[in-house]
């Protein structure tokens, strides 16, 4: 049985975000690229899960988005991952926060193309459980 992990989010940030309309060709076949990162810190018991979404026409990108979700997680379920020389959160937790950051990084791109001719490009869905393949480690964590 998983065991679970009690958290809370802290906070939300846009760490980049760009549109570049040269490079938008509507003929082309688009292309969204996506990277997953997460970082984690000791000292205070968060992990950062960091999103990128990047919109390709004709492989020149014309949208970058980069979203974080910052979240807390309870001092007695940080403990139970703590093992001798690493931490280790299960995948399905660490989906779950993949999620989060996803729908925050879907409402923050409406948001800031809202009446622009980039609006019309929406984050597909997306399978989380292809990006997250196994329980996260953090060998060395700052």
């Amino acid at each position: 049985m998983e065991k679970q992990i009690g958290f809370k989010i802290i906070g939300i940030r846009t760490e980049q975000f760009a549109t570049i309309e040269d490079n938008l060709v509507e003929k082309k076949k688009i292309e969204v690229l996506t990277d997953l990162e997460y970082k984690g810190n000791t000292e205070s018991n968060q992990i950062g899960a960091f999103v990128t979404f990047t919109f390709n026409a004709a492989k020149k990108p014309f949208i970058i988005l980069q979203v974080s979700c910052h979240f807390q997680i309870a001092e007695d379920s940080w403990k139970e991952c703590v093992g001798n020389t690493h931490i280790t959160f299960p995948r399905d937790f660490m989906i779950h926060l993949a999620m989060i950051t996803i729908g925050s990084a879907r409402g923050i791109l409406h948001s800031k193309t809202e009446g622009t001719s980039f609006n019309k490009f929406l984050l597909p869905t997306i399978n989380v459980h292809e990006l997250v393949k196994e329980d996260i480690v953090f060998n060395s964590i700052n």
